[in-house]
């Protein structure tokens, strides 16, 4: 097969789950797969080892743009000895005038399921674009069963073409010594007390403000000092969120550290004594399979693809629910013997998923579109 692969999101989106995916597709695609060949349409320092059956048409930002803008202009491709070509990112930039067979990554609809939470760039591209992106796909790869359903109900897209490729946590999240990532999240950040983390977006469907309310009320059961420590860039939600916390009373506990570089991340999640996970939807969810990976205790939503990524090794709750949020935080962090049952099962579900499997998933989802 000769197949070609849209890695634009790999440099241009590294940091979200979109952009993860697109990197640790074509990087774990080009260790396991030696046969076919691939032409990977790529930025500039990518900073991909690509093997021998893989060449790279480099690509060029127009402007300093929204990423969005930026992908939803095609790659040129001449399209007469390709097989198959795949775009990751929500299909959004896929070439409707090729004759090749076309396959599109839709991670999840959510901006059709809470368009309140996205924002109306992305809201107005996935509107005016996607109808058209599905109609001209001959197969969907996506990221969970949950989205698969919840993609087939909502285009009548026929289930046989819909492939479900779990993603995984990055070899950089496992286990470190946890004494010297809290030494150097003192060092660094002036984070010296017990802390619990957020990892993520700060959309309103990652329900931020819900984790501070409930950790509002987990403080005055507490007898030593904690702190809540919400990491991403700080998006336009970010103020609504410091304003709570202050009307709260709490704003000296509940820490803002803006955007953590990659490889900073596997330190704070080890450096924490949970991660808290209360999203409203979620197509995958990586930060919960990034904490497990790191022995750190996990409590995530019950709804939407988080049950089936988490299975029973994170402690699942209703996220509209403040009460049982807190008091859960409360039992993971009182609770000696529940905390290690949940740090070994944790390791045990982040080890079910794998790159790799990622990359031999696609693989055959290829091989069945072309068929």
């Amino acid at each position: 097969m000769k197949i070609s692969i849209d890695g634009r999101a790999a440099k241009w989106y590294r940091g979200t789950g979109i952009g993860t995916y697109t990197y640790q597709l074509i990087n774990s695609i080009s260790k396991v797969d030696k046969n076919n060949d691939y032409l990977v349409f790529l930025p500039e320092n990518s900073a991909l080892d690509l093997s021998d059956n893989f060449s790279v048409e480099l690509v060029e930002a127009t402007a300093e743009i929204n990423f969005w803008d930026e992908v939803k202009v095609p790659n040129i491709l001449n399209d007469k000895n390709i097989d198959i070509y795949h775009v990751p990112q929500n299909g959004v930039g896929l070439n409707t005038n090729i004759n090749c067979h076309k396959a599109i990554t839709l991670h999840d609809i959510i901006p059709l399921r809470m368009p309140e939470t996205v924002s109306d760039r992305y809201l107005n591209i996935f509107n005016k674009e996607l109808p058209n992106i599905i109609n001209n796909s001959d197969g969907i790869l996506t990221v969970s069963e949950f989205s698969k359903q919840d993609i087939a109900k909502e285009f009548n897209f026929p289930k046989d073409k819909i492939f479900v490729t779990h993603l995984a946590a990055e070899d950089i999240y496992k286990p470190l010594n946890k004494y010297q990532c809290k030494k150097i999240i003192e060092e660094n950040y002036k984070i010296k007390d017990d802390f619990i983390l957020y990892v993520g977006g700060f959309s309103p469907r990652k329900n931020i403000l819900g984790l501070i309310e409930a950790f509002s009320l987990l403080l005055s059961n507490l007898k030593k000092s904690l702190k809540l420590v919400i990491t991403g860039k700080k998006g336009i939600s970010y103020e609504a969120y410091k304003k709570r916390a202050v009307e709260l009373h709490i704003e000296d506990d509940v820490i803002f550290t803006d955007f953590i570089p990659l490889e900073k991340l596997p330190i704070f999640y080890n450096a924490a004594k949970l991660l808290a996970y209360p999203s409203f939807y979620e197509g995958f969810g990586l930060p919960p399979l990034e904490a497990m990976a790191c022995g750190t205790p996990v409590i995530a939503s019950n709804i939407t693809s988080l049950p089936e990524i988490c299975n029973d090794s994170a402690l699942l709750i209703n996220p509209y629910d403040i009460e049982e949020l807190s008091k859960s935080i409360e039992t993971v962090l009182s609770d000696n013997e529940l905390r290690k049952s949940m740090i070994v099962k944790g390791l045990i579900q982040s080890a079910h998923y794998s790159w790799n499997n990622t990359a031999f998933s696609t693989l055959k989802a290829y091989n069945e579109i072309i068929k």
